[in-house]
């Protein structure tokens, strides 16, 4: 089982239920829709299409959050270098004239001599000059201003609320349309993730926060605390802190994640090439390698799988990569390297040494919330862990820890007994799930109280269980 998870962007290319099915086959294990683009009309097809096709493959929808980005446009302006294109905070024109963007104030906090960057940095400016809610900008090299695509100004601090207007529609569409994992970008305080989880109004949908900014750095374990998984954003981070830092970061996002037990997805850029190449560069597979190597719960896919030619094939080859990248890790044991902590962490770390003693080929966690799960995935064992919930919603958000299936069981969860284990082991055997050649290690949490948690330890040979507790097949 492939522990790395592929979160793939579904757009234009990819929204047809043979697109979906393609990109699943290949490995794709999260399927990701990006608020900034299209309708929510598209959105809610989307995600019924989906749901159709790929019942247990969770959803993520990012929401477009506090990012300065242009309207949508009619005319999409192209210029060479040194040509002058006009931001405007006027929402009127439509982009044959001059683009407006969504942040009002931009024209006020902004000032000649300021750099402005768009579409993850690819495009340059230079403010030439300010009149009214116009700024004239000089292009510092050709290319296309599109619609939607953010605009960056690492010197202007945001004037508007943690939550916007459009955050606050979004949220009721999220939880309207169940979708499982909703992300927020620029976060830099567990406030902000707070925020939005009282929207949410409950669990779900589980909160990815975005590290794009050195707000997000600077809180970076607040933030990953507060938060249920975290996205680190390369395109806005490394325009926002430096193209030079933006590595460094990214391992410090990802030892951060992993102190945490919080899973990290590693995303911008990783294929890029592959949105009009069938073949990706050296440079990005070395990408995918390290992210792996360094921790990374899942890798993400944007335009390659969104809009790109070659969709099916981007996902396969990413997850050729990780694939190879977690043989080299685990070596011949199957094992990652583990560390000492506090009570929580040692139960992970006796899963772990367990799961090297002893002949296990499958970890079973029975869990609502999935701390169990998180705590053990963040372990990297060898084997598959197989998450048990009878929470649907929590058990499908499962599949994006790594090296990790979530499964949903239809069984009462009791604070008084254990009687719902082996139930839960009965399930799994007759759904194939484990088979008596199987040797297991469950772990679950046994009368619970607020502060106990996984504190339940179990070795099992299937073969003695399903002959000694009679189990039938379905």
């Amino acid at each position: 089982m492939s522990r790395t998870k592929i979160v793939a962007t579904i757009g234009p290319a990819t929204n047809s239920a043979d697109a979906l099915l393609s990109l699943s086959r290949a490995g794709m294990s999260v399927a990701r829709l990006n608020g900034s683009h299209a309708d929510l009309d598209w959105h809610a097809e989307t995600i019924r299409l989906i749901r159709k096709t790929l019942p247990e493959t969770p959803i993520l929808l990012d929401i477009p959050g506090r990012k300065i980005r242009t309207v949508q446009l009619a005319h999409e302006p192209s210029f060479a270098a040194g040509e002058t294109i006009v931001l405007t905070t006027d929402t009127g024109y439509d982009g044959s004239e001059k683009v407006p963007v969504n942040y009002a104030y931009l024209h006020e906090d902004i000032s000649p001599g300021t750099t402005v960057l768009a579409d993850d940095g690819t495009l340059s400016f230079t403010v030439d000059a300010v009149d009214g809610q116009d700024i004239h900008c000089r292009a510092e090299a050709a290319g296309t201003l599109k619609s939607r695509k953010g605009i960056n100004v690492p010197s202007v601090a945001l004037r508007t609320a943690l939550v916007t207007d459009r955050d606050c529609k979004m949220m009721a569409f999220v939880r309207a349309h169940g979708v499982d994992f909703v992300g927020i970008s620029f976060v830099e305080s567990a406030a902000h993730v707070e925020a939005v989880r009282e929207l949410a109004g409950g669990d779900w949908p589980r909160i990815v926060s975005k590290i794009e900014n050195q707000g997000g750095i600077d809180n970076l374990d607040e933030v990953i605390a507060a938060s249920d998984a975290v996205m680190i954003d390369r395109g806005d981070l490394s325009v926002e802190t430096g193209l030079e830092t933006v590595g460094i970061f990214q391992k410090r996002i990802l030892e951060s994640g992993t102190s945490h037990a919080k899973p990290v997805i590693v995303a911008t850029e990783m294929l890029h090439t592959m949105i009009g190449n069938p073949f990706p560069t050296k440079a990005e597979v070395s990408d995918i390698s390290n992210a792996v190597l360094d921790g990374a719960a899942a890798t993400m896919l944007s335009g390659e799988t969104a809009v790109g030619a070659h969709a099916t094939e981007a996902v396969g080859v990413m997850r050729r990569v990780a694939d190879a990248a977690e043989t080299h890790l685990h070596g011949p044991d199957g094992c990652a390297p583990s560390k000492p902590g506090d009570v929580p962490h040692a139960m992970s770390e006796a899963v772990l040494l367990l799961s090297r003693s002893l002949p296990v080929t499958k970890i079973v966690t029975v869990t609502i919330s999935g701390f169990a799960a998180r705590s053990i995935a963040a372990r990297r064992p060898g084997q598959p862990i197989l998450a048990v919930s009878n929470d649907a919603m929590a058990a499908r958000s499962f599949n994006l820890l790594p090296g990790t299936s979530g499964i949903h069981v239809d069984i009462p969860f009791t604070r008084t007994s254990t009687d719902h284990i082996p139930s839960c082991l009965a399930a799994l055997w007759q759904r194939g799930l484990i088979d008596d050649s199987d040797f297991i290690l469950v772990t679950a949490v046994a009368y619970p109280d607020s502060g106990n948690r996984m504190n339940m330890l179990e070795t099992h040979a299937v073969a003695y269980l399903s002959r000694s507790l009679g189990w039938q097949a379905p």
